[in-house]
């Protein structure tokens, strides 16, 4: 399991297991455990790679220990994802992953005309360079990579190709399980804020039974509790998000701390790691070495 390559979780490995365990047994649709499924990884960041300090290549040794598949959320590479930064910056770090990673492109990405650096990079990866968004399976979990870069694809409300696609390819691919990823967030307790453009595109997730949204934008840990997309709890039925621009890029303080905001660190680069199970999912925050910092555990899905 992808737990066990991080130095400070040996110790816990055992005792995490058994929580999942017991999270998963009280699921429903118990028939579906008995299949033989693998569980794969998940793991990656936000607002990741410059040429100006090291904090991406330290992230990347990350990635080096932790098999599976890798994501991004947006940011890739900075000031201005430029083909050129994306060959001297991003290459050398969490380029070598290149084979295994599915990105999302974030805003510093499309300050180059039409994120070319990014797309022309990242390839086939990164789905149609006119749309930038695109979804797949992974074990028993359909996952959906979205563009929240609203302006640069039509927009994400009523009417927008994009929110059209997402509810035509939720209603198409109704697993158990699924998570959602896009730059940026709807709820988040950095200087960001939330970005109320991508409501649409949360609205569609939620109504969906869509299990838990990552995003970037702020270069901030935090997780926030099961919730709607009007910010109410619905432990039975709400989105989890988390907020995980840590990539690599330069960290934000936190500003007023929004409601069910259950876990945050704004000192800590690290890259989070799920664990998808065809009823549950288990997640951790790897941080790089040194900083005081953890969070992890699991739930059932929908």
């Amino acid at each position: 399991m992808w737990f066990l390559y991080h130095p400070t979780n040996l110790v816990k490995a055992v005792v995490f297991l058994i929580v999942l365990g017991a999270t998963f047994a009280g699921a429903s649709g118990a028939s579906r455990l008995d299949l033989p499924q693998t569980s794969p990884v998940f793991v990656g960041a936000g607002d990741v790679a410059s040429c100006y300090d090291d904090n991406d290549e330290a992230t990347a040794r990350l990635l080096d220990g932790i098999e599976g598949t890798v994501f991004t959320l947006g940011d890739n590479s900075y000031d201005h994802g430029s083909p050129e930064e994306f060959a001297s910056c991003y290459a050398p770090t969490w380029g070598r992953h290149l084979a295994r990673t599915r990105p999302v492109p974030g805003n510093h990405d499309y300050l180059t005309p039409g994120a070319r650096g990014y797309f022309d990079y990242l390839g086939d990866r990164a789905g149609d360079p006119a749309r930038g968004y695109y979804s797949f399976d992974l074990g028993a979990w359909h996952v959906v990579a979205l563009n929240t870069n609203c302006a640069e694809v039509g927009g994400c409300g009523e009417g927008s190709a994009q929110l059209a696609w997402l509810r035509a390819d939720l209603a198409a691919n109704p697993a158990r399980c699924a998570l959602a990823y896009g730059h940026h967030p709807l709820f988040s307790s950095g200087g960001h804020d939330a970005d109320t453009d991508v409501a649409p595109l949360w609205n569609a997730l939620y109504e969906a039974g869509v299990d838990v949204v990552l995003a970037g934008h702020d270069h901030t840990y935090e997780r926030f509790a099961p919730q709607d997309p009007a910010g109410a709890q619905d432990p039975d039925g709400g989105v989890r998000q988390f907020v995980v621009g840590t990539g690599g890029a330069g960290l934000y303080a936190f500003e007023e701390i929004r409601p069910n905001s259950e876990a945050r660190d704004s000192g800590t680069h690290g890259v989070l790691a799920f664990t998808l199970d065809p009823r549950g999912y288990a997640w951790e925050f790897v941080t790089v070495e040194g900083p005081d910092f953890s969070d992890s555990g699991s739930a059932a899905c929908h």
